[in-house]
């Protein structure tokens, strides 16, 4: 395993989304177990895999973006039962984190984190193509 995280065989990082020529399939790519489009802390596998623990049915944490928020963008975080088929697939120590392929646009470089500190416990993605963010760290302008 890599040291943030490995994408799993199954899932398919990148997918060509322009439609296909007249007769001609769409392609896919795979991207090699070394290139990482988002990455997962330690601290924050601990915390899903704590979270997940007690949990029947919804053992996938699944992290998207949506519009909205005090700054354009808003993170969403929820539990769910299983992934879908062009999900990227993130795991490391037991959590596994799924994203789907148009919040992997805006989330691509991103650390995924948990902080434990004075101010509270939340997670935290470090989002190298957020401009700007709001004071609660859940809402972000590209």
């Amino acid at each position: 395993m890599f040291g943030a995280g490995h994408i799993t065989p199954a899932a398919i990082a990148h997918i060509d989304r322009r439609p296909p020529e007249q007769g001609k399939a769409m392609t896919t790519t795979t991207l090699p177990d070394t290139t990482l489009p988002v990455t997962l802390t330690e601290s924050a596998a601990r915390r899903i895999v704590e979270i997940v623990a007690d949990e029947t049915d919804n053992k996938l944490l699944r992290i998207s973006v949506e519009g909205g928020g005090c700054s354009g963008f808003q993170y969403k975080f929820d539990l769910v039962p299983e992934a879908a088929a062009d999900d990227l697939v993130l795991e490391r120590a037991g959590a596994r984190v799924l994203i789907d392929p148009v919040s992997l646009n805006y989330l691509s470089g991103s650390e995924i984190d948990f902080i434990d500190d004075l101010m509270g416990s939340q997670f935290r993605i470090n989002n190298p193509q957020a401009t700007a963010s709001c004071g609660c760290g859940t809402s972000f302008s590209l």
